[in-house]
């Protein structure tokens, strides 16, 4: 969509879930510093200090949620959650979702090269435009937008315990403790190939500790090197 003929940003307000009071804000959440290059006699601003803005305020926000909504976690945890919730894949994926990539004004060497589907434009864009919400509206709506479109993500992994790589936390141990690394066996594959369910085992020196179940096998063994986890911890417990 070419936003430089037209002012109208109404469809993407909606789609962002807030509506700026000052419109030149958004367009220069927008303006690609390519663009603005081409157009250096006009003087035109572009996104990359906004971005910056947004980067340290996407930072507090997502850490801020995640200090408030788990408690149980620890700084570890809660830091590599919030790695995740800021990489650029992330917040390209968002953005692509908002349609940001449709409204950027892009010089012509960037649109000719696919500039509004790239991850680090798109990134870079979803970032300014939280910095245009936090300059036009202030913390209360750039933290709502961000509660909108990019903490559901977040749960959804804390949720299904994804986040945390038990495997490495496990092969750790077993190494520390028993100079050995975990052995995995997949147990079973259950259902059709489009909707395969899977069961994996682990054992450390041919001792079972526990078993997972995912619909893939990564998954699945996440899930068993959490109850091995678990198990050896009981035992440490048990001996305490």
């Amino acid at each position: 969509m070419d936003v430089s003929s037209s002012e109208d940003l109404s469809r993407l307000e909606n789609s962002l879930g807030y509506t700026f009071r000052k419109k030149s804000r958004l367009k220069e959440a927008l303006t690609h510093k390519s663009y603005a290059h081409e157009r250096a006699k006009e003087h035109s601003s572009f996104n990359e200090r906004v971005e910056f803005l947004g980067d340290a305020v996407l930072e507090l926000i997502v850490s801020e949620y995640l200090f408030n909504s788990y408690p149980d976690f620890t700084e570890a945890d809660l830091s590599r959650i919030k790695a995740y919730a800021v990489q650029e894949s992330t917040l390209a994926e968002t953005a692509k979702y908002l349609d940001i990539g449709e409204y950027l004004l892009l010089g012509k060497g960037e649109e000719m090269t696919g500039g509004r589907k790239k991850a680090s434009l798109l990134a870079d864009a979803f970032e300014a435009v939280l910095a245009a919400i936090y300059l036009d509206g202030g913390y209360k709506n750039a933290r709502k937008f961000i509660l909108d479109h990019i903490t559901s993500k977040i749960d959804d992994l804390a949720s299904t315990n994804f986040i945390f790589d038990f495997k490495t936390k496990l092969q750790e141990v077993a190494q520390a403790q028993f100079g050995v690394l975990p052995k995995y066996v997949i147990h079973k594959e259950e259902g059709p190939e489009h909707k395969k369910t899977f069961e994996v085992k682990v054992f450390i020196k041919d001792n079972f500790l526990g078993s997972g179940k995912g619909k893939t096998k990564k998954a699945a063994a996440q899930k068993a090197a959490e109850k091995g986890l678990n198990k050896l911890k009981e035992k440490d417990e048990a001996h305490v």
